[in-house]
């Protein structure tokens, strides 16, 4: 399956402004774990040398505890390597409908398309749209940049 790269970027925000854009009480929570992270630096040297090459896409809802600990650490990536990292925001649940985990607006419709169902999910791109490897909720590697490297450096070869 291919998607629409473009599309995506016009129809998301990227991870820092996703960040800094939210409001209280789930902004300071999201800002505080940007700031106090600190990155594996030679997992990002070697993620900077794929920048270019893909993008990765999340979505995000502020209440979500998972997303609160690891789309400040996209957003810290994203300014660290120059990886394009793009978030869809504002997932709500549907609590009057229990065949529907989203409610369609405000959640993006996005979430069908690509079958959300825990967030965050983290979906890894090249730059042609082709989707090359996922993360749902929290990384299996030790930290969310090992596991990206992980994807990145499994189809880059």
């Amino acid at each position: 399956m291919s998607i629409n790269l473009l599309e995506i970027i016009r129809k998301t925000v990227s991870g820092s402004q996703y960040v800094n854009n939210l409001e209280e009480p789930f902004h300071e929570k999201f800002l505080t774990r940007k700031r106090t992270y600190e990155l594996k630096r030679e997992t990002v040297n070697q993620l900077r040398k794929f920048a270019n090459k893909y993008v990765v896409v999340a979505f995000s809802a502020d209440w979500c505890k998972d997303c609160a600990a690891n789309i400040p650490v996209l957003a810290l990536i994203s300014e660290s390597t120059g990886l394009e990292v793009r978030i869809f925001g504002g997932l709500k649940k549907n609590p009057l409908d229990s065949k529907v985990k989203w409610r369609i607006p405000p959640s993006p419709p996005e979430v069908e398309t690509f079958n959300v169902d825990k967030i965050p999910f983290i979906l890894v791109f090249n730059t042609e749209g082709k989707k090359i490897g996922e993360i749902v909720e929290n990384p299996r590697e030790p930290t969310l940049e090992d596991e990206l490297l992980k994807i990145i450096m499994k189809k880059d070869r």
